[in-house]
């Protein structure tokens, strides 16, 4: 695939998960606000709607100004990454790409909302509801984890 290519590929991935993300978080604030529940799988999952005004888990409420600007740097750094340097490994660089689709997802609530509109409920465990920037950021965070274990094998035998 040529570098173009890859670049505007990437583009409409994020814009695809970022679009899915909104479109969900709007249903779910639509049809489920304020307190409402729809099983989704009975005993697995429930949609619920929550707004979430911290970070992972609800942890440090309170700080939007902090998160916008931590999730923007970041973010913004990942971008220059990716179209800097990652682009020579496909699975770092779509790795990437996801973490930042979902980065943006939640910063748009945060700007727009003052919160993070969380709506899956997993019913077969005490967990915290999530939403799907939460599903893309937590996925493309194993995969880079397991893209950095694998380079770290790769090079450890290129060395022997």
């Amino acid at each position: 695939m040529r570098l173009k290519n890859k670049n505007i590929w990437s583009v409409v991935m994020i814009i695809l998960i970022v679009v899915f993300d909104q479109v969900t978080k709007y249903i779910a604030k639509s049809e489920l606000y304020p307190d409402k529940a729809k099983d989704f799988i009975k005993g697995f999952v429930e949609f619920r709607y929550a707004e979430n005004t911290g970070v992972a888990f609800s942890m440090f409420s309170g700080g939007r100004v902090i998160f916008v600007i931590l999730t923007c740097v970041v973010a913004l750094g990942l971008i220059i990454y990716m179209y800097t340097r990652a682009q020579k490994n496909l699975w770092l660089y779509w790795s990437l790409g996801v973490i930042v689709a979902g980065a943006i997802g939640n910063l748009i609530d945060r700007i727009f909302l003052g919160y993070v509109i969380d709506f899956i409920n997993p019913t077969f465990v005490d967990f915290a509801v999530f939403n799907i920037a939460d599903c893309a950021v937590t996925l493309g965070t194993v995969s880079l984890v397991a893209y950095l274990v694998f380079d770290i094998f790769k090079k450890e035998k290129k060395d022997e």
